[in-house]
Order: structure tokens, then C-alpha cells, then sequence
């Protein structure tokens, strides 16, 4: 009978104790003491009598083929396994079965482990308060949502990698103004500066060098001119890892995924993933991070002694732009446009560009806030601003770039359908653009519910019959109670008797 070898350490142990082979037998689950007796003799563990086997047990489907395929290999490493069995079976007619797929792939796995060099990690021995790393994690699998609405966000991560001491902050882009607001952040909470600021090759930091920098330059991209002018407000070296080498922002890049972790654990003992408002759940997330923070305070407390401490105000966490208003209502920011109230086309606005919103200024007064969109070459059209314009140009409302934005539900597309399908295409249009104006000037949502029952009957409806079911909101009057005016008291006023005597 075979043993295992944490039986026979077993069995040897209760022999120690002067117990008989039966009774070791016994203790180690053996059912022969001759086992016992064997080992016993012997004197090795059961690993220590295997022998490797070195022959097939069968054929090698490959053998004749393989030289071959090792040529095409060290040509092209890249080779692999399905596209050589492939290759393989067009030349043979169907040879091999795709059973015998996973032989191939197990060969070519050898050869390579063999024949290539592959890049190492070089673990690296971290300098207290030297880099602070800040690197920008999706959050969306976290199924987070404000008011019930899903919440798409990043997190701008930053990590000192001596202690893991952390912060973050809630953004919506890997943007300059996300990485500014989430390393000043970092900075007023630790309230001191490290030596280097490290990131990896975000266009928010750096740009690619165009053909006459990389001849003057040994770097590989170069820092755009707004980062570095952040970078010396704070007296930080900026620095970089290599392309296509995260592994270099490792520390931060581990802490992503354990943060992420534990906010699931937290979440799930508050019992809901849905938060009022985003400063809520931003100050949720704050709160795991104090959390964690509170056991790395020792590492913390040698990094600081090696820092500077911050003594200079952070830069405003929005940038100020003017731009000029186009004949089209719309102004462009950072790539994208928005449409503002038209009576500044024309004008130049000043703008105050923060990560969620933008505020648009004319003349030191608040116009607007506008919501403000990601990505690049998009647009945020309001049909309240381009309103008028259409109502006094309904011709122009069909071919409209911007068409889909004039619908600001599904309701009020349907709604129009409807209409095109039975009047000509300039009263169709004209009379969508009425109700549209209705939900400009009062609640979009009244409207709304007014075309679903409009929608809903067989009657021929109109813009009329939009304003019949919406019910105006109207100030009521208050009743005034008459009074008597006494034109006898001014009569006194003339009379001398009367002066005189009241004086």
C-alpha cells in the first residue's frame, strides 16, 4: 500500500514514541504494518521514491512536423498555437483533430518558456516622502447612483507608496483640471509636498512630441506647459513611467483595486449603493479612506519628517476661459459646445470651467450653469435657448444639425411623428414647436404627461389641445376690502383757525 508523505512523518513520529507498527498503522490510516515496516526500511519519504518519467506515453502527434514549426517560430514569436494548427490542417487536409489542439499549444508553451526572454519586474525599495503617485480609476462597476440615476465616475487616486497613505477625489474625466483637483486635494490633506509627483502618460500631463523635440529630446512624450507651471507653483519634479509599463505606477495601480474592494465592503454594511448627492457620497469615500489611513500613521509620520511643508495657496479648482458666443447660439469649451441664452451670440463670456459645471459670466453677472460634458467634438444643446429663433424660423427646425436635442423625451419625438404622419411637413413642424414652447415656459413634465393621453386617444389632437390639458400656473388675486376716503381732514388743513391752534 501507498502512503503519502505526511503519513509516514506520522507513523515515524508514533514509532518514536515506542508505539508497534500496528498501532502507527493505525494512527496514520494505513491498514498494513508492513508499510510501516517498509518504510521503516527504507528510510525516504514516498515523494523521494518517484522517478521522473521521461518517456511518452503515446505517440507524439507533432514529431514530424515540429522542426518546422520551431523555424516559423523564431521567426515570428508571435506565432500562435490555434493559428500553426490551423495552418497545419489546411496544409494536411484535416490531419489533426481539435482534440490535439491543446498538445500544440502545450509545446509551443515550452519552446517559449525555453527559448524567449521575457521583461522582469524590478521591485523597487520606496524612499519615505519621496514620490507621491496619482493615477485615475474607473469606479463604475461599484453600481453607485445618485437620486437613483447610475453614476459614471473616475476616482483621481493618489498614493504615497512608502506608507500606502491615500486620498482621492470624485471626477468624470482623467482630465488636467481632474489631476489638479485631485493632487491639490491630496496636498492640503497631507499638508506638506513631496519630492516628485509621478503619473503615467495621461494627455492631461504630457503630449506627444512632435519630430524636432524628439531629435533635442531623450524623452518619449513631453509635459504640457499648464502641468508643469502646477508642478512648479508646488516646487514637485514631475515624473513619468515608460510606455506600456504600468507596472511602474504599481503601488498606486494595487491601490486602486484594494480601495475599490473595500468601498464594495463598506457599501454593502451601509445596505444601499444609491446617495443623495454626490458631495455625500464623496464625503462616504473620504470616510474609508480615514479608515485605512489610521494604521499607516507610523510609516506616515517618517515620510513627513523627510517633506516640505505646504506653504503655498492651491491654485483655484477651475480655470477661467473667454470665449466668444457664434451666430449659432453655441460657444466652444475644451472641444466641446454648448448653446447659452441667445441674446449673447455675439458677445464674449467669461467662463469658469470646474469639473461637473461651467459658469458662464457676462458683464460681472451668472448667466448659467451648464452641465459639462467629456470627450471631445460633443454638444449639449437646451431647446429653451434656441426657442425662440425656431418659432419665428420653423423652417429651419427639419434639417436642424442638432434635431434629436429638440426632443427632450421620447414622448415628444413620438409626438411629432404623429403630426408629420398627418399634416403637411411645415404645419407638422410648426405645431410640435408650439408645444415645445409650452414645456420651455412652464414644466416639461406636464407637457409631457399631455401628449402621452393625446398620444394615447384616436381624436386628432393639436397644439390647442396640448394647452387645454396642461394647466397654467396663475398667481390668485387676494379680495381687498373697500375703503371710505375722508376728504374733511384736508379741508382742516385750510382753515387758520385750525393751524393755529395746532400750533
Amino acid at each position: 500500500m501507498t502512503a503519502t508523505d505526511a503519513q509516514v512523518r506520522l507513523i515515524m513520529k508514533e514509532r518514536s514514541k515506542g508505539r508497534s507498527q500496528e498501532q502507527a498503522a493505525v494512527k496514520a490510516n494505513l491498514r498494513s504494518r508492513k508499510t510501516v515496516s517498509k518504510y521503516e526500511q527504507m528510510g525516504m519519504m514516498p515523494s523521494e521514491l518517484k522517478k521522473a518519467r521521461t518517456y511518452r506515453t503515446r505517440s507524439d502527434p507533432y514529431e514530424d512536423e515540429w522542426n518546422e514549426l520551431e523555424e516559423m517560430l523564431k521567426e515570428a514569436p508571435e506565432l500562435e498555437a490555434k493559428t500553426l494548427f490551423d495552418w497545419l490542417n489546411e496544409r494536411s487536409s484535416g490531419k489533426y483533430q481539435e482534440g490535439q489542439l491543446r498538445t500544440l499549444q502545450r509545446r509551443v508553451s515550452n519552446w517559449r518558456a525555453v527559448h524567449e526572454q521575457k521583461l522582469l519586474t524590478l521591485e523597487q525599495m520606496h524612499q519615505p516622502g519621496e514620490v507621491l503617485q496619482t493615477d485615475g480609476t474607473s469606479m463604475n462597476d461599484l453600481g453607485i447612483t445618485i437620486q437613483g440615476v447610475p453614476f459614471a465616475h473616475l476616482l483621481i487616486h493618489s498614493v504615497l507608496p512608502y506608507s500606502n497613505w491615500e486620498w482621492g477625489r470624485v471626477v468624470q474625466s482623467e482630465s488636467l483640471l481632474a489631476i489638479r483637483l485631485g493632487l491639490q486635494s491630496a496636498l492640503v490633506r497631507l499638508g506638506y509636498v513631496p519630492k516628485i509627483h509621478q503619473t503615467d502618460n495621461t494627455t492631461a500631463a504630457t503630449h506627444n512630441l512632435g519630430k524636432q523635440s524628439q531629435a533635442k529630446s531623450l524623452e518619449e512624450r513631453g509635459y504640457n506647459e499648464e502641468y508643469l507651471q502646477l508642478m512648479a507653483h508646488y516646487g514637485i519634479e514631475p515624473r513619468t513611467i515608460h510606455i506600456g509599463s504600468p507596472n511602474e505606477n504599481g503601488d498606486v495601480e494595487s491601490a486602486n483595486g484594494a480601495f475599490k474592494r473595500a468601498v464594495n465592503q463598506h457599501v454593502l454594511l451601509r445596505g444601499s449603493r444609491d446617495f443623495e448627492s454626490l458631495e455625500t457620497y464623496e464625503m462616504f469615500l473620504w470616510e474609508v479612506m480615514e479608515k485605512r489611513n489610521a494604521g499607516r500613521q507610523a510609516k506616515l509620520a517618517e515620510e513627513i519628517a523627510q517633506m516640505r511643508s505646504l506653504i503655498v495657496e492651491p491654485w483655484p479648482e477651475m480655470r477661467e476661459l473667454t470665449v466668444r458666443v457664434g451666430s449659432t447660439g453655441i460657444l466652444r469649451v475644451l472641444n466641446n459646445g454648448y448653446t447659452v441664452p441667445s441674446g449673447l451670440k455675439g458677445k464674449r463670456v467669461k467662463l469658469k470651467v470646474y469639473e461637473w459645471q461651467i459658469e458662464v459670466w457676462y458683464a460681472n453677472q451668472h448667466i448659467e450653469t451648464l452641465s459639462r460634458i467629456t470627450g471631445i467634438h460633443r454638444y449639449q444643446i437646451n431647446y429653451r435657448h434656441v426657442m425662440d429663433t425656431l418659432l419665428r424660423k420653423p423652417g429651419g427646425f427639419r434639417n436642424y444639425r442638432y434635431r434629436e436635442d429638440l426632443f427632450p423625451r421620447t414622448v415628444f419625438r413620438r409626438a411629432w411623428e404623429a403630426l408629420d404622419r398627418r399634416l403637411s411637413p411645415r404645419k407638422a413642424d410648426l405645431t410640435y414647436l408650439r408645444i415645445l414652447k409650452m414645456a420651455a415656459e412652464g414644466l416639461e413634465a406636464d407637457v409631457a404627461e399631455a401628449l402621452e393621453i393625446l398620444l394615447a386617444s384616436p381624436n386628432e389632437w393639436d397644439d390647442h389641445s396640448v394647452a387645454g390639458l396642461v394647466q397654467p400656473i396663475t398667481a390668485s388675486i387676494p379680495d381687498l376690502q373697500q375703503q371710505t376716503i375722508n376728504l374733511s381732514i384736508y379741508d382742516q388743513l385750510l382753515n387758520p383757525e385750525v393751524c393755529c391752534v395746532s400750533a
